[in-house]
């Protein structure tokens, strides 16, 4: 199953994406992950990145799209994987159609969570208290979800014209969130085992 997970910041977007992964046997795929990843081990790619970031500069679309089709041809995503803040500009999302395109594939579902803006706000004001990030003030949190609406929603468009966009109401707990996912992909959520009577059936 190939999918693509999209969510606001707050939306507790990376926290789904290893639970819906590990329940289906696919990598989750970040780019943040790639691309530390490749900075780390100094590759070609890597120190491109590395030079990128440290001026200033946003890693530009060629370069992503390089970095994240190569990892969709690594051995353990031959069987689907799931996408996690990529792509994010419709110039990526078309790159993504011709990458499938030419692979005779294509995306499978797009998961999108939808939580309303007050919850992020109080999620987020929280979670910065917590981690004592002190720039994360309640203005600098609109600010990123006004920026994430404004690159998300063409490629939430894209996705329904297709047929392929799936809402979740990501309210309510981790669980909660979890099965309605589960549930889109007509996918039973894993629920722990029953326990049994010793030496009954």
């Amino acid at each position: 199953m190939r999918l693509l997970l999209l969510g606001p910041p707050g939306a507790g977007k990376g926290t789904q994406a290893a639970r819906i992964s590990e329940a289906l046997g696919i990598p989750a795929i970040s780019t943040g992950d790639i691309f530390r990843n490749h900075i780390k081990e100094r590759t070609s790619l890597g120190q491109k990145v590395q030079s990128i970031i440290e001026s200033g500069h946003f890693v530009p679309d060629e370069v992503t799209n390089e970095i994240v089709f190569k990892r969709l041809q690594e051995r353990d995503a031959e069987g689907g994987y799931l996408l996690d803040g990529y792509p994010r500009t419709v110039e990526q999302a078309w790159a993504l159609r011709e990458y499938h395109w030419a692979r005779e594939v294509d995306l499978d579902h797009v998961i999108e969570l939808i939580v309303p803006d007050e919850i992020l706000v109080s999620r987020l004001l929280k979670r910065s208290e917590i981690e004592g990030r002190a720039d994360d003030t309640e203005d600098v949190i609109r600010e990123r979800m006004k920026v994430y609406k404004a690159e998300t929603i063409p490629i939430s468009d894209m996705a329904r014209s297709r047929g392929l966009l799936r809402e979740i109401d990501g309210t309510g707990s981790v669980e909660d969130v979890f099965r309605r996912c589960m549930e889109v992909l007509a996918v039973e959520a894993p629920k722990p085992p029953r326990p049994t009577r010793e030496g009954g059936k």
